[in-house]
């Protein structure tokens, strides 16, 4: 939950009167860690990454920062092609991973015991362990992949089929599959995926084995996620209103049943979960005021964190920590994509994880 908030920072929700901007003083620097406090709420923000090259997160529903040890993998270009780097969020110190030829920089996820990082490079699923010169191709002909509980194998999408691989064991749950899926939480053996209708038209379908697909969704929707008890998805559904399009989020069961309103939001262009599912942070779209926003399923209370300034809000890619002690976003107001962290351990009730 959102705890009780001063009220300067509680003022700063939906409809904040403008004020000019404050020329805030940069703070410390720690290798490529610039921390500095954001000019709109003077929340204190630290660049992880440098902007001479790109660096881009994963996609926001893939694993990719490690509680225990205390790290975060993403993609760069720093070597001159993208390749899988892995940052420790304690000293800065940067190292990478693997050497790709190919590599899809939204695929790096790490394995549910955090050892080793799965990624797609060339169309082959592989598999590194972060500081050891050990890289191993798993499946190839892969577009999309995503892992299952601990020693329950992976589902992937491969030719257009959703498949379920565990061993040597192959099981074809789907056909017809764009470019995405979702492993349920849990010991489950159901996945989501999705089919595209047009340029901003998809579908959310939901598949387990030995049953007929069931469509959960369909429309301007994006940012699919699974609900904690894994028997629902929540995700950003486009609705107009007049010459205007708002953003809310929805939930939908694998059922099949009634979908339902969670929120509205101040023009979400992409947003995640806490791990509990009562605190959602989102980019807004809006040009005025371009801002990562917090906001509070119980109540619908929203608050500004700080500025993402990006050219591209549906690329912010906002996402809490698995303890949701910080979130984590990326944004290219300084020139090139960057990482930015926000502590909000203050704000937001941690979660054990």
């Amino acid at each position: 939950m959102l705890v009780l908030l001063p009220a300067s920072l509680a003022a700063q929700t939906r409809g904040r009167s403008a004020k000019p901007k404050s020329r805030a003083k940069p703070l410390p620097s720690v290798g490529e860690f610039v921390r500095f406090a954001d000019p709109d709420t003077e929340t204190p923000v630290v660049r992880l990454t440098s902007t001479a090259s790109s660096s881009l997160l994963p996609a926001p529903s893939n694993r990719f920062v490690s509680v225990k040890e205390r790290f975060l993998v993403f993609s760069s270009n720093r070597t001159g092609k993208f390749a899988p780097f892995r940052v420790d969020l304690r000293n800065g110190q940067l190292r990478q991973i693997a050497i790709t030829s190919n590599l899809s920089p939204l695929s790096l996820c790490l394995a549910p015991h955090e050892r080793s990082v799965y990624f797609l490079d060339s169309g082959e699923l592989k598999e590194a362990e972060p500081g050891k010169a050990k890289m191993q191709t798993l499946i190839d002909n892969v577009t999309a992949f995503s892992p299952c509980a601990a020693g329950s194998g992976v589902f992937v999408v491969r030719g257009g089929k959703l498949q379920h691989i565990n061993g040597t064991a192959e099981t074809t749950l789907a056909e017809g599959i764009s470019d995405e899926c979702l492993a349920q939480p849990g010991e489950a053996a159901g996945c989501l995926f999705t089919r595209r209708q047009g340029v901003d038209a998809r579908e959310f379908w939901f598949a387990s084995a030995g049953k007929s697909p069931v469509l959960l969704a369909s429309g301007r929707i994006s940012n699919p996620y699974w609900a904690p008890d894994g028997q629902s998805i929540i995700f950003l559904r486009d609705v107009p209103r007049g010459a205007a399009l708002f953003s809310e989020i929805h939930q939908a069961p694998v059922s099949g049943g009634t979908e339902t309103l969670v929120t509205a939001t101040s023009q979400f262009a992409a947003f995640s979960p806490n791990g509990d599912g009562s605190v959602f942070v989102g980019a807004s779209r809006s040009k005025a005021q371009p801002d990562v926003m917090l906001l509070l399923r119980s109540g619908h209370a929203e608050m500004t964190l700080c500025e993402h300034g990006a050219s591209q809000p549906a690329q912010v890619c906002p996402v809490f920590s698995p303890d949701a002690r910080r979130v984590y976003f990326q944004s290219d107001r300084q020139g090139k994509p960057a990482i930015y962290s926000v502590n909000v351990e203050q704000l937001v009730e941690p979660i054990a994880s």
